[in-house]
């Protein structure tokens, strides 16, 4: 079924089922799968290394098809140690990097730790220098920020920081309300009630969002209406580092397109071709990054066929 945000998944929200349609398919087309196995790259006559429960063997295919995944799932097996094998034999070949990640800001204060850790923050909009600012939501974490806006932005973030040393987002807490509107809320007379307070009856803002407004704005901004109005609307959150590659949903890095033909056969290496994640490039989580591997994987298919056909 497809979802509100256009996407699409399996009615019982389980992938397994969906899993076990794949490999069925796949056998019932004559594909032989074999668990176990590791390649180890090529010997010095160009014939595969396989390592297998009976030992290591030696294949002499006429096309081989690569399609080992990124570098963020280590104890899954996607550990990016084919990068090696290929760089022995002069494959031009980027740094994997954190894609779809968790950042890290400097430090939070022990309150926005043991309070809010975890605590997501909805309805809010996220910018990175002029860029229009993205809807969405992320999540506070003990480290910094993470979730889907967050990974929305990683690539954006990630080469900031990989140039600048760090990144500035610029949080809008209100993204439905206009900063003369704020403003108006602001000015409303509070009598004897506190800053909070009237932040959260004026504007309901509380919890998280007043946790953070209070984390990133200098003390004084809450007795300006007009500099407080307007950290609502843009509140500076500076990121100083993505969390580590193991932890994040996907990678960037990889073989490089000025290492493969317009079939995704290296060129070093004729009758080698590569596919899906560890290729050099990255997509948004949500089913993107599925659908470019298999328009990938279909992609370097399709070339084996006119290479074995030649």
């Amino acid at each position: 079924f497809v979802g509100s945000s256009g996407r699409v998944f399996p009615t019982d929200m389980k992938a397994a089922p969906l899993l076990r349609a794949w490999l069925k398919r796949l056998r019932d087309a004559g594909v032989a799968i074999h668990t176990r196995h590791r390649w180890l790259g090529w010997n010095p006559d160009g014939s595969l290394r396989i390592a297998s429960p009976e030992g290591e063997k030696t294949l002499r295919p006429d096309a081989t098809l690569l399609a080992l995944g990124g570098g963020s799932w280590s104890r899954l097996g996607s550990d990016g140690a084919w990068m090696l094998p290929l760089e022995q034999r002069g494959v031009t070949l980027a740094p994997l990097q954190p894609s779809n990640c968790g950042f890290e800001v400097e430090a939070w204060s022990d309150l926005m730790i043991s309070k809010f850790a975890g605590a997501p923050l909805k309805n809010i909009a996220i910018g990175l220098n002029d860029d229009v600012p993205r809807l969405g939501e992320c999540v506070i974490t003990t480290t910094g920020i993470e979730s889907s806006l967050i990974y929305a932005l990683s690539a954006a973030i990630r080469e900031a920081i990989n140039q600048h040393g760090s990144a500035t987002l610029h949080l809008d807490l209100l993204p439905g309300r206009p900063v003369d509107k704020i403003l108006q809320a602001l000015n409303k007379p509070r009598g004897s009630r506190s800053m909070a307070k009237h932040l959260h009856s004026q504007l309901g803002i509380d919890g998280v969002k007043a946790a953070l407004l209070r984390e990133l704005t200098p003390a004084e901004c809450f007795t300006d209406p007009a500099r407080l109005a307007q950290a609502i609307k843009t509140l500076p959150l500076t990121l100083v580092k993505t969390r580590p590659l193991d932890e994040a949903i996907s990678s960037a890095g990889g073989v490089t397109f000025e290492a493969l033909d317009e079939r995704l056969m290296l060129k070093q290496l004729p009758g080698v071709f590569c596919a899906g994640e560890m290729l050099d490039w990255e997509a948004p989580t949500g089913g993107y990054l599925l659908t470019a591997c298999f328009a990938s994987g279909r992609a370097a298919g399709l070339g084996m066929l006119e290479f074995l056909r030649q």
